[in-house]
């Protein structure tokens, strides 16, 4: 059954109204659960607690404590990380997460689109880097997808930016994620996207076999990439001789 993690976030808000005399102090509390694995075993869940639309006090179960965020937070932390209260917190995480995302994952399911994958080049003007691959998807829904970059089947990390999930306006959602490009020799590049509508990641490799026009744009930014560390490594040569010569 799973999917991706955070494609499926189970968030419920308690708020509470306190009122005295004329005026009103509104004490409210947000906890979410958040995983990304199919088997739910990275499941974290986060209990915020808020005083006027302050946050005061947090519990994160990768943390396995509350903790205070200001100086009446610190004191009320301290006070609940040695009752019960702790106890009931740090199983939330089978008792509330786990539990509901089980019953209500499968309804979400029934309602996912799959995303439409694709993966295009882009060369950056006036850029230090020849180009930028972007890997963009498209009308899917539910709103909360993964995409990330492989290389030779590594995930990468540096060099990636993404765009936050944006709505279509027709109930539908899109996400674009850049990487730089420099092209290796042998190296496989890739874009894998997982959502809640799919049964396995969609991994799109991008192909090689680009028009005439956009490999000749690759090879000038990559032939100027290489130029520029030639000139700079002979110029140092030239400058260590001309310092040993004056040296003797």
């Amino acid at each position: 059954m799973g999917k991706t993690a955070d494609l499926a976030m189970v968030q419920k808000t308690i708020i509470d109204t306190i009122h005295k005399e004329a005026d009103q102090y509104y004490l409210s509390r947000w906890s979410r659960c958040f995983y990304s694995a199919r088997d739910l075993s990275d499941m974290v869940y986060i209990d915020n607690f808020y005083f006027n639309k302050h946050l005061f006090v947090q519990f994160n179960s990768t943390v396995g404590r509350f903790v205070g965020l200001n100086k009446y937070g610190l004191s009320v932390a301290e006070g609940w990380n040695n009752s019960p209260t702790l106890i009931a917190e740090i199983a939330s995480v089978d008792t509330e997460c786990k539990y509901n995302i089980k019953n209500r994952d499968p309804a979400l399911r029934d309602k996912a689109v799959k995303p439409k994958v694709k993966l295009s080049l882009v060369k950056q003007a006036g850029a230090i880097f020849p180009a930028v691959l972007i890997c963009s998807a498209y009308e899917f829904y539910p709103k909360h997808i993964k995409v990330s970059w492989l290389r030779n089947g590594e995930v990468v990390n540096s060099d990636v930016t993404s765009v936050m999930e944006m709505a279509d306006g027709d109930w539908y959602y899109q996400i674009h994620s850049e990487m730089v490009y420099i092209p290796k020799y042998g190296e496989k590049i890739s874009c894998m996207v997982d959502h809640a509508s799919l049964n396995q990641p969609i991994v799109t490799d991008w192909d090689p076999l680009l028009p005439e026009s956009e490999k000749i744009k690759v090879g000038i930014g990559a032939s100027v990439l290489v130029l520029g560390v030639i000139i700079a490594a002979a110029g140092l040569i030239y400058y260590k001789i001309k310092s040993t010569r004056k040296q003797k």
